[in-house]
């Protein structure tokens, strides 16, 4: 009975410690996405106000897609979790943007901006290159299929964003173009 009670308390410690070690991960993505929202936002110089939305939408954005791509809780690819989560990101810019008296564009492009698939574009065109630069037939398939898969998951990752990002202000059109007035 003893040996079932320790078993039973040593699994429990080690899924609390395994949600407190995710939680923290959660917590640093989202903070890292908002400090650069932060800094996205500051190019295009909006108002003071804007900061605080940017650093929120981003942070809940890049957190879902963190957690979907979480194998042990979605596991999904990162075209789908990008899409879904830039469905998040565009419809709370629309929905807090009301509250800001702004334009939902002036919070949605800065907090999207953290999503880009900058590692997929590098190995991309680090591909084409290796690619150019060898003329055997197995180093130039091996080299032209990093360049294509990674070149198409980053295509196909901007793309969801964009659908994703933009289709609530076609959403919530009523929301979206009031926030101003």
């Amino acid at each position: 009975m003893l040996l079932v009670v320790r078993t039973l308390w040593g699994n429990v410690v080690n899924e609390i410690k395994y949600v407190l070690a995710m939680l923290v991960q959660v917590l640093q993505d989202a903070l890292f996405a908002a400090i650069a929202a932060i800094g996205f936002a500051a190019i295009s110089n909006p108002p003071k106000k804007a900061y605080l939305f940017c650093a929120i939408i981003a942070a809940v954005g890049h957190s879902a897609r963190f957690l979907m791509l979480n194998s042990s809780l979605f596991n999904m690819h990162i075209v789908a979790a990008s899409t879904i989560a830039a469905f998040i990101v565009g419809t709370l810019a629309v929905l807090l943007s009301p509250c800001g008296k702004m334009p939902a564009e002036t919070c949605l492009f800065p907090s999207l901006l953290p999503m880009i698939p900058g590692i997929y574009a590098y190995k991309a065109f680090g591909g084409l290159m290796m690619c150019l630069s060898h003329s055997a037939e197995s180093e130039f398939d091996h080299y032209f299929y990093l360049f294509a898969n990674n070149g198409l998951t980053c295509l196909f990752i901007l793309l969801g964003m964009v659908v994703g990002g933009t289709l609530p202000i076609f959403m919530f059109k009523s929301i979206s173009f009031q926030a101003t007035r």
